[in-house]
Order: structure tokens, then sequence, then C-alpha cells
């Protein structure tokens, strides 16, 4: 019964150690690409979704502007489906690393914490 449960334990420590360490996702994308929920954004980020969602005001001049996607990291569209907005982060007195990605009229949206490094479909 104990190496049973150690073996358990052990197959779980993958898993239980993504989740501590804020690896978890909610899962792939039907682009293959990671999902996070929207409760597994930072709060900033969830605030920054609802100022998407009721049109501004936004807090940096450049929120709103065409993301070109050039690092090809999203799904290929035809220019000017894509938006990016700046998600603030604390301490830091400049645009930071964060962003969410707006595609089409708003139905699609991407996080990066890395400046687009890599991508994470939300899902709400």
């Amino acid at each position: 019964m104990k190496r049973f449960l150690l073996l358990f334990l052990l197959a779980l420590l993958p898993f239980t150690a993504q989740a501590f360490w804020g690896g978890a996702s909610a899962g792939k994308s039907a682009h293959g690409l990671d999902e996070i929920l929207v409760a597994q954004l930072p709060p900033e980020g969830r605030a920054t979704l609802a100022l998407i969602k009721q049109g501004g005001p936004f807090p940096f001049p450049r929120d709103g502007i065409v993301f070109g996607n050039y690092e090809q990291r999203l799904p290929a569209r035809a220019r000017g489906y894509y938006h990016e907005y700046t998600i603030p982060t604390p301490g830091v007195h400049h645009r930071g690393a964060r962003r969410l990605i707006s595609g089409g009229r708003g139905g699609e949206y991407w996080y990066t914490a890395d400046h687009y490094r890599s991508f994470r479909r939300v899902r709400e």
C-alpha cells in the first residue's frame, strides 16, 4: 500500500509543481496555444480586459494600436485583425512586458507576460 501511495504521489508531482508555480493553464486552444482563464489573469489583466470591453479610456497612448503579429505566434490573420493593450505591471514605471491582444471585434483575447515571446488564449 505504501508503495502504491508513493507511486501515485510521484505521478502527481509534475501537475502539482506546475499548478504551484503558476504554470497551470486552462488547456489548449484550437490553434494549439495554451489557454488561461480570465480568473487566472493578474488583477491588472482583468482590469485591462474590462476596459477593452467597455471601449476605454485606456491609460497608455499606444493602447488599441494594431498588433502586427510579426512573431507569427498567433494564428495568421489579415493586418488590422489584432490590437494590443498594455497590462500595467506594479512597480514598473514604463509599459512593461505584459499585454492583452484582442482579435477581430473583441471576441478573442490572448495574454502575454513576456512581450510577445509566448501567448496564452484567454478563455472566459
